[in-house]
């Protein structure tokens, strides 16, 4: 019989791609992962994994099972859920994993008019960026993401539901009393000579303002690189740089000063969950609140294409 423990550390040796980081991930030593993982090969009797090198990947055939494991385990859970919700009351921890700019005007709200609504249901929040969010939902770690759906390097396919949330314009950001602040709308070609904040390097946010600045025809000069984004606003307010931000960002506040673009740049904003045969009532009340979000005004409805830019 199969043991849905070590079909979730196969899964995510497949996402992953190293015991090593299976084993951060979870907590464990890699030699306790690697012996799991040669138990789950004993039961099976098949051949999961081979060497290359110093490292280890799946064979075709343990590539299969992954797949057919993430997909046994969504089962049991649905199957978890159901049995504890015949009166189809939520029941249960929901981990909503998303981006920061999203989580105090749509994810608090959402969490706690859940706490009000069904007592029995505890949503955990979870900071997680646009290039985490994705592989963190498809390996199980995380239940329901507010994502932007234009991070391509990850591939939305098909076992994964895109509900539309709303688009976010990308704005450019500028500290008070700044010679750009006077335009209603900026080139961003104005800006070549400018210090940038930008997000951490490999982030949606620090590759797409590389590469709109690249289309605009210089390389942005970085004076600092911050994940979290009060930093980041900080250092703009008290005049050292200037950053390309979402407008969700930007709350009311902060000493800055934001210019739309002349050419338009929006992010495309989107629940995502993993796709199943069997209702979760959980999951589902989850992304009925955060559907039923206050009004944002930064947040645009969403367009008739969720992938349109």
């Amino acid at each position: 019989m199969l043991n849905p423990w070590r079909l979730r550390l196969l899964g995510l040796l497949d996402s992953l791609g190293t015991v090593r980081a299976v084993a951060e991930t979870l907590h464990l030593s890699p030699s306790t992962v690697s012996q799991q993982l040669a138990v789950l090969e004993s039961e099976t009797r098949s051949r999961l994994l081979e060497r290359s090198g110093r490292r280890v990947r799946l064979t075709r055939t343990g590539m299969v099972l992954a797949r057919r494991g993430r997909e046994i385990l969504d089962r049991m859970a649905e199957a978890e859920a159901e049995l504890r919700a015949l009166n189809d009351e939520p029941i249960g921890t929901v981990r909503l994993g998303t981006f920061q700019s999203a989580i105090h005007p749509l994810a608090v709200p959402a969490a706690a008019r859940l706490a009000d609504s069904h007592p029995h249901l505890h949503v955990e929040l979870v900071e997680s960026e646009p290039h985490e969010s994705g592989p963190a939902l498809r390996t199980g770690e995380l239940d329901v993401v507010v994502t932007t759906i234009d991070y391509v390097e990850f591939p939305w396919s098909r076992d994964l539901e895109i509900v539309p949330l709303g688009t976010d314009p990308v704005v450019l950001v500028l500290p008070p009393g700044h010679p750009l602040a006077r335009r209603r709308v900026v080139d961003l070609a104005a800006c070549s000579e400018e210090v940038w904040a930008c997000d951490r390097a490999g982030s949606y946010m620090a590759e797409l303002t590389q590469r709109l600045c690249h289309e605009s025809g210089f390389e942005p000069r970085v004076a600092c690189r911050f994940s979290n984004y009060l930093l980041l606003l900080r250092h703009v307010e008290a005049g050292r740089s200037v950053a390309l931000l979402p407008a969700l960002t930007v709350e009311p506040g902060h000493q800055v000063v934001t210019r739309e673009l002349t050419t338009p740049v929006h992010r495309n904003i989107a629940i995502v969950v993993r796709r199943g045969t069997a209702p979760r009532a959980a999951v589902d009340a989850v992304v009925e609140a955060l559907l039923d979000h206050p009004d944002v005004p930064a947040l645009s409805a969403p367009a008739g294409d969720p992938r349109a830019r």
